[in-house]
C-alpha cells in the first residue's frame, strides 16, 4: 500500500506530486499533499530576480519584454503593473517608491512610430485607479533615462482585487487626447 512520489520539471522549476495510491484496508484511503522542496523556494527567488530585471530592461529605449501595449493611431502605450515587493530596494529608494506587500506602481511610456523607426515621446498624463472600495488619483512621475521617458505612479492595493484603470494621455506631437482603460488583479507576494 506504499505510494510514490515523482518529480515533475516545468520551466526550471521541480515540485513533488503525489502519485493516487489505492484503498489500503484498516488505514483509509491515503493521500498527502505535495511538500515544497528546497530547489523550488530557490527556483522561486531566482525568479522573481528575473522578473525585477525584465522589468527594468523594459524601461530601456527599444525594449518592451515586461509591457504590454496598445496602439493609438501612430502611437503605442506600454504599460505594466508592478508589486513593489518585486523591486529591489535600492532602486525603489532612487525612484522613491515605498515598497510594501500592498503597495505596486503602474509604469507608462509611449512611443511614437515614424517612417525610419520609433521614438519615445514625453506625453501629458492624468489617470486614476479604483477597486469596489476605494478610488485614487494617479499622480504620475515623468522619468527621462537616455532617449526612455516613462511615467511611474504609486498606488495601494487589497490582495486578489480587481483594480481598474483608467488614463487619459495626450503624447507631444498628437492631436488629440487618448483613453485607456484596463483592469489588472494583483496578490500580496
Amino acid at each position: 500500500c506504499a505510494g510514490t512520489r515523482v518529480s515533475v520539471f516545468w520551466p526550471e522549476i521541480r515540485w513533488a506530486i503525489p502519485v493516487a495510491r489505492p484503498y489500503c484496508p484498516g488505514n483509509g484511503p491515503t493521500y498527502s499533499l505535495p511538500q515544497r522542496s528546497t530547489v523550488l523556494h530557490a527556483d522561486m527567488r531566482l525568479s522573481v530576480l528575473m522578473l525585477t530585471t525584465l522589468f527594468w530592461l523594459a524601461l530601456l529605449p527599444g525594449q518592451t519584454l515586461a509591457q504590454q501595449m496598445e496602439k493609438f493611431g501612430r502611437f503605442e502605450l506600454y504599460y505594466s503593473v508592478v508589486n513593489t515587493t518585486f523591486l529591489d530596494p535600492k532602486i525603489a529608494s532612487t525612484y522613491g517608491i515605498a515598497r510594501g506587500e500592498k503597495r505596486a506602481i503602474i509604469n507608462l511610456a509611449v512611443r511614437e512610430n515614424l517612417a525610419d523607426g520609433s521614438t519615445s515621446r514625453a506625453m501629458k498624463l492624468q489617470g486614476r485607479t479604483w477597486d469596489l472600495i476605494q478610488s485614487q488619483t494617479l499622480e504620475f512621475t515623468e522619468v527621462r533615462e537616455g532617449d526612455a521617458i516613462y511615467y511611474i505612479a504609486k498606488f495601494q492595493f487589497i490582495n486578489e482585487e480587481w483594480r481598474f484603470f483608467e488614463m487619459d494621455f495626450r503624447p507631444t506631437g498628437a492631436d488629440q487626447t487618448y483613453t485607456f482603460k484596463f483592469k489588472h488583479q494583483l496578490y500580496i507576494n
